[in-house]
């Protein structure tokens, strides 16, 4: 049969922020699928900070979206139509499958995901990219060790609260930033021991009353001020940890650098970027401890849902830059 396909597509590079001109709506006729090949319906959406660099025609970790190409993201569905025979009909999967309401695949990348440990959103948050992103650069690139002291930023988001609660769970003081007494609050729900509102605290001075020997891991998602702040608080042989720079993304222009990296050196201390896509091979580990720790009550995994269709991501999409999410951010279909 014929399936309708509604998708987002790139039509112009934005300066700042996206606006209505980046993007175009449009239909696609899909039809019975070749053999090897079969067809998803999408039901939810990933809505990920890093989208904004994926917009840009520069040098980056994977190649920018193509002007006229459906919009990058990963995605969750439901196999509708299929000539694979390891994906029936019926198969709950995720994928890169893109912003559209339908989505042909050959099977590469794409995941088989059960629902009875948990329900679509959380494949795309605790389970997927951002869960993984938290448990390898906690544990991997930040060496954690049991009882440290960790600082996180964007403490509240889909990396940030995993990676707290993954401290907690070794016995860690974990102290969050965030922005917005709702979501200090929150933090504090789930385990954080100190939660600094950065919209309304000095963050440098704040960290240096909840941390007065010093910081051992400091998981940074934001860049700008607040990583400043962080390394003016480190501990000897502490461990920066760089997953990304939301504060700068949607800049005209380049942030100016770290001002405090002259911490690194006399706290003999290290500061690693990385790329979770380097751990592929090893996500089967990470989703099954976070999923244990899920299961187990010592891990809340949250995410906030936006309804409205793909008509609805541009705006969704500005919603993660303006911190409208209180853990994962999901476009549902």
């Amino acid at each position: 049969m014929s399936v309708t396909a509604r998708q987002v597509r790139l039509a112009s590079r934005p300066v700042g922020f996206p606006d209505e001109s980046t993007w175009e709506l449009t239909t696609e006729e899909l039809g019975a699928p070749e053999d090897g090949r079969f067809i998803v319906e999408i039901d939810h959406v990933s809505i990920d900070p890093a989208m904004r660099g994926w917009l840009s025609d520069v040098r980056s970790y994977v190649p920018p979206v193509k002007i006229g190409a459906v919009m990058r993201a990963a995605a969750t569905g439901t196999v509708i139509e299929s000539a694979h025979p390891d994906f029936p009909v019926g198969q709950r999967v995720r994928g890169t499958f893109g912003v559209t309401t339908h989505a042909v695949s050959d099977g590469r990348g794409v995941d088989v995901i059960d629902l009875d440990v948990a329900p679509p959103a959380t494949w795309l948050g605790a389970l997927g990219m951002p869960g993984m992103t938290a448990y390898f650069g906690l544990f991997d690139v930040g060496r954690l060790r049991d009882g440290e002291t960790v600082v996180v930023s964007g403490a509240a988001g889909a990396v940030g609260s995993v990676v707290g609660q993954l401290a907690k769970a070794h016995g860690c003081r974990v102290i969050g930033i965030a922005g917005g007494p709702d979501k200090c609050a929150w933090l504090e729900e789930i385990g954080f021991d100190v939660a600094i509102d950065y919209k309304s605290t000095n963050v440098l001075k704040a960290l240096r009353s909840a941390a007065p020997e010093g910081i051992d891991v400091y998981f940074d998602n934001v860049g700008g001020d607040i990583l400043d702040a962080a390394l003016a608080n480190l501990r000897m042989h502490a461990r920066v940890v760089l997953c990304g720079a939301i504060a700068s993304y949607n800049d005209e222009s380049l942030p100016p650098g770290p001002r405090r990296y002259m911490s690194l050196l006399v706290f003999r201390a290290s500061m690693t970027g990385f790329l979770v896509f380097d751990y592929e091979d090893r996500y089967a580990e990470g989703v099954a401890e976070i999923g244990r720790l899920i299961g187990s009550g010592d891990l809340v995994a949250r995410e906030t849902i936006v309804e409205g269709g793909v008509e609805a991501f541009p705006e969704a999409l500005l919603g993660i830059y303006r911190g409208i999410n209180t853990g994962k951010l999901v476009l549902a279909l």
